[in-house]
């Protein structure tokens, strides 16, 4: 069992709380992106480089991940993949994606996508806040306390 990050994308923060999980539970963490990223240095926390190109990084976790891994990111069609190798999908902001509402996280996904092509200004997400971040923490020691 271990902990895939989507990295391309995840908060620096986000991964510092991972660091110390890792750390403190002896549980591997993988971060897995198409750029260079320093990781501290530690047998249990690696990284993992993946060619430029769309869903690259996606692709490489969707393979090497297992049911029961943890995987972070924001990515819905990511979570909607590995939830259906038996895995658990967390968002850096604390949502927990699971069987039960990852298809209509998918379609509210879609229909923003159709809208940013139609041209229609739809933003970026907001900063992460620290009740996000709280949240993410409090989920990951919920998942570490059962599975570790």
């Amino acid at each position: 069992m271990q902990i895939w990050v989507d990295a391309d994308a995840c908060p620096g923060a986000i991964k510092e709380i991972l660091f110390r999980a890792a750390q403190r539970t002896k549980l591997p963490v993988t971060l897995v992106a198409n750029h260079y990223i320093k990781t501290p240095p530690s047998k249990l926390i690696t990284f993992v480089q993946v060619t430029q190109g769309f869903d690259v990084a996606d692709d490489e976790i969707v393979k090497r991940c297992t049911a029961g891994d943890l995987v972070i990111t924001s990515d819905i069609p990511l979570a909607d993949e590995v939830i259906s190798k038996g895995c658990l999908a967390l968002s850096p902001r604390g949502e927990l994606f699971t069987k039960e509402n990852i298809k209509s996280r998918l379609n509210v996904r879609d229909f923003m996508d159709t809208l940013r092509s139609s041209g229609i200004q739809t933003g970026g997400p907001a900063a992460l806040s620290s009740t996000e971040k709280q949240a993410f923490g409090n989920k990951l020691d919920q998942w570490l306390a059962q599975n570790t």
